[in-house]
């Protein structure tokens, strides 16, 4: 049976599941790790496609549903009975989506901006009105059309100095027709958004407030899951490495709030 890549890092505490977005890997948690395993154990997880996870050509293995189990398959690995569990952009839909399965197994959910995660039925035909076109691009090109997407870590305009070598260190790694299942298969039924309502769990969103677009799906958030607490903080989309300062202390606020 194919598995996604984990690691876990030494800590102290409950584990702390964390999962990177689209065509990033586990250097996306470099600069968070070292506070958060103050207060947790973090469990640093990549994608299928990504980083050092296979790339599985069986469609069944990135159905959502099918994705959830995968995370859950490492927390029975762990033998924890509960952890908390943190996503970031596309990680958090399926941190949100395993959290609304297995609400009894999560302590608390931590996510960051994510228009996938919260994009209604309407805008999710809008996001992805070209993922045939993309798969296509991806299959000619390979790596090459991987660094035309604007959210490959080539691209990066406002990390903070080294942050960006970091993210390219592992961008080699990443597999074109992995990132292609994910973004035909997954992406369109990967929102939450018509379902989150039905949340049980503690909820912390930590939100870059200098994304505008986010702005709308934060709000929607802020009316749709019940009992969430949202942390402002100043930076952009992959707010945990622009301001990583502000979100380790939210998060270690929220974990120490429900340990």
């Amino acid at each position: 049976m194919e598995k996604m890549y984990y690691e876990v890092h030494e800590g102290n505490g409950p584990y702390l599941l964390l999962i990177h977005g689209m065509l990033s890997s586990r250097a996306q948690w470099t600069r968070n790790l070292a506070a958060l395993s103050k207060a947790t154990r973090p469990v640093v997880l990549e994608l299928w496609g990504h980083g050092r996870s296979p790339s599985p050509a069986d469609p069944a293995l990135y159905a959502p549903q099918a994705m959830a189990e995968q995370l859950d398959q490492v927390r029975r690995e762990l033998g924890a009975k509960q952890w908390f569990v943190c996503g970031q952009s596309f990680g958090a839909t399926a941190t949100l989506r395993y959290s609304l399965l297995y609400p009894e197994r999560v302590r608390g959910q931590v996510f960051t901006n994510s228009s996938s995660a919260l994009a209604t039925r309407d805008k999710v035909k809008d996001l992805y009105a070209d993922v045939h076109k993309l798969a296509a691009n991806l299959e000619k090109h390979g790596q090459e059309g991987l660094k035309r997407m604007r959210i490959h870590p080539i691209h990066a305009k406002r990390l903070p100095p080294g942050a960006q070598d970091e993210l390219m260190a592992d961008a080699h790694l990443l597999n074109p027709a992995g990132i292609s299942n994910l973004f035909q298969i997954t992406s369109p039924v990967a929102s939450v958004a018509e379902v989150v309502q039905g949340t049980k769990v503690p909820t912390l969103l930590v939100a870059g407030e200098q994304e505008a677009r986010f702005a709308p799906h934060r709000k929607y958030a802020e009316e749709n899951i019940p009992g969430v607490k949202v942390v402002g903080v100043d930076g952009g989309h992959a707010c945990n490495i622009e301001a990583p300062e502000a979100f380790n202390a939210a998060v270690l606020e929220f974990v120490r709030q429900h340990s």
